[in-house]
């Protein structure tokens, strides 16, 4: 998207035993110019690199991603990885509410796509 000015990633799982989807990551204000994230991002509110980039907070109340750990025996889950082209940073902060977030999208976003990747695990005997 050569007109995006940052970039939004929010990863979800509705089929989590809960009322609302597991937030597993939600990060905003990554550089519109960046190609890719690198590998063992901290678990941190704020990153240097990539510079400005702000985590907010997963469905465990700390920062970062927090992958896949599904119930064991509680059947296949589905999460889904959404990314959004922005055509300026959004100036909050990282106790900003998924629900906030998302509205605040609405307005920025250029273009937008999502993949949904699945897991289940292993039964324990």
């Amino acid at each position: 998207m050569p007109d995006a000015r940052a970039w939004t990633v929010i990863v979800e799982d509705p089929d989590a035993p809960q009322e609302q989807p597991f937030v597993h990551w939600m990060i905003w204000n990554i550089p519109g110019d960046t190609r890719g994230l690198p590998e063992g991002l901290p678990n941190a509110a704020a990153l240097v690199t990539p510079q400005g980039a702000i985590q907010g907070r997963n469905g465990q109340h700390g920062f970062g991603y927090f992958g896949p750990r599904p119930p064991s025996g509680h059947g296949l889950h589905h999460y889904y990885f959404q990314v959004f082209a922005l055509d300026a940073a959004i100036d909050m902060g990282p106790e900003t509410p998924l629900k906030e977030l998302l509205n605040a999208l609405k307005a920025r976003t250029l273009a937008s796509g999502d993949l949904v990747a699945t897991y289940e695990a292993p039964t324990q005997q």
